[in-house]
């Protein structure tokens, strides 16, 4: 039997979990892309330590789950210009949209926030119309 859902669903009910314990305990929203903005910018001097163990747990937990699991195999494409720009257009998407995914997406529309709501079509929408154009008909993912 294939488990690759049982992992989505364990992964997106942690992150659910997180965001709500973030939530409960500094009564501030876990938006990644202002925990990092934050370290940037200087905005999150008060509770750096917070902010790189939050930022620094998203980036080491899923590399110990992927060792200790043997490897994963992603459909990342190899061509590293495409990485490369896709990352920059992602940040600047979450700035324009003041949020990333785990702030809107996850922790908007559990709290029922239109602007989460909207901001959530949005991306969705604008990420699946990339994949259409770049991999479809240009064939560069």
């Amino acid at each position: 039997m294939n488990i690759e859902w049982i992992m989505g669903l364990v992964g997106g009910g942690l992150i659910g979990m997180a965001g709500a314990i973030f939530l409960l305990v500094n009564g501030r929203i876990m938006g990644a892309s202002g925990l990092l903005g934050g370290l940037v910018d200087g905005s999150g001097r008060n509770d750096w330590r917070e902010r790189l163990a939050l930022i620094a747990g998203l980036i080491i937990v899923p590399g110990v789950v992927a060792v200790a699991m043997g490897g994963v195999q992603t459909h990342l494409t190899g061509n590293w210009a495409v990485i490369v720009i896709a990352g920059l257009l992602v940040g600047v998407g979450t700035r324009l949209a003041n949020g990333c995914t785990s702030g809107h997406g996850v922790c908007g529309i559990s709290r029922l926030s239109v602007r989460g709501i909207v901001a959530t079509l949005f991306y969705i929408g604008a990420g699946g119309l990339t994949v259409v154009i770049f991999k479809h008909a240009l064939g560069v993912i």
